[in-house]
């Protein structure tokens, strides 16, 4: 057993898939399945249950995963702290990111993190809170931002700023022609939405039955990508803050209504992993998403 071959069982695991793995570590896919054979057989039990959806960790693998994932952030720390001594933040910070945030959040973290701490590299996972949540306390992630919805966000939680709810289709379509709709007159028109369990999805469960409202989900998908690819064509709509479209709304390929009455608001958060002690670096990055999320969500022209 050595650190290559644990870095390589964490990132098939994180990946999924041999091939995805062997192209980003740069490794011949014959090597990267021999590295993980080579653990299995001195462990004596097998890591993964290859299925159709690729390479999922087995009951064994589950249990083996935050253990090595420990063992590497313990090496990774090792060096950060001899380069610390020295004034060098390096490692890796791993941030789990909303998809509504992501495109314009991320530019401006990497110049940023880039400026200020040039061999700090950052792991970018980008999902729906639910998703995000799991692996911030199964120890994947260092920190998430992530909505909440309701009054608040969770204890421990730093809110980031506020977000209203649209919804979002082709341009051009009858149901996008006033500023503002009703909740009550999403009544019947198709959606597609993210897959339960989720955040959105709870919460209009409870409005679309305190308001007496049929909420008509024609397709679930697991990416916003796939939500605002099926809304442009103009056989569906999806419920999106402003931030997650404004490039194709400025572009005319996309039209959005503010939901009201009620509306639908999102709180943003930033929440730290509680498995082990933030690293400098961990650290660095997390002040700076604060305050690049915070501005970004302050800017009337996103929000």
């Amino acid at each position: 057993m050595n650190l290559k071959q644990l870095d390589t069982f964490l990132l098939v695991a994180d990946m999924q898939s041999l091939s995805r793995a062997a192209i980003a570590s740069d490794m011949a896919q014959s090597l990267v399945s021999r590295q993980i054979a080579m653990l299995e057989k001195e462990w004596g039990k097998r890591l993964f249950d290859r299925t159709g959806r690729g390479m999922v960790l087995s009951d064994f693998g589950r249990r083996m995963y935050p253990e090595v994932k420990r063992l590497i952030d313990q090496v990774e720390q090792l060096g950060a702290t001899a380069h610390q001594a020295a004034g060098i933040l390096t490692g890796t910070v791993h941030i789990g990111v909303l998809p509504s945030l992501a495109r314009q959040l991320l530019p401006l973290l990497l110049a940023d993190i880039r400026d200020q701490a040039p061999q700090l590299r950052l792991h970018v996972t980008e999902g729906f809170s639910g998703s995000l949540d799991e692996q911030l306390a199964s120890g994947h992630l260092d920190m998430i931002v992530v909505n909440r919805y309701g009054s608040s966000a969770s204890r421990g939680e730093d809110v980031l700023g506020k977000l209203d709810t649209f919804l979002v289709g082709k341009a051009g379509l009858p149901e996008l022609a006033a500023k503002s709709l009703p909740f009550h007159s999403l009544d019947g028109i198709p959606l597609v939405l993210p897959a339960v369990p989720n955040g959105l999805r709870a919460t209009l469960d409870v409005l679309s039955r305190r308001h007496d409202t049929r909420l008509n989900i024609v397709m679930e998908v697991e990416t916003a990508t796939a939500m605002k690819d099926v809304a442009a064509g103009g056989h569906a709509f999806t419920l999106l803050p402003l931030t997650a479209v404004a490039q194709e709304v400025t572009a005319g390929e996309l039209g959005a209504c503010l939901i009201i009455s009620p509306g639908i608001r999102r709180t943003i958060a930033l929440s730290v992993t509680r498995q082990r002690p933030l690293s400098e670096g961990a650290r660095l990055v997390s002040s700076r998403v604060r305050l690049l999320a915070s501005e970004l969500l302050t800017d009337s022209s996103v929000d």
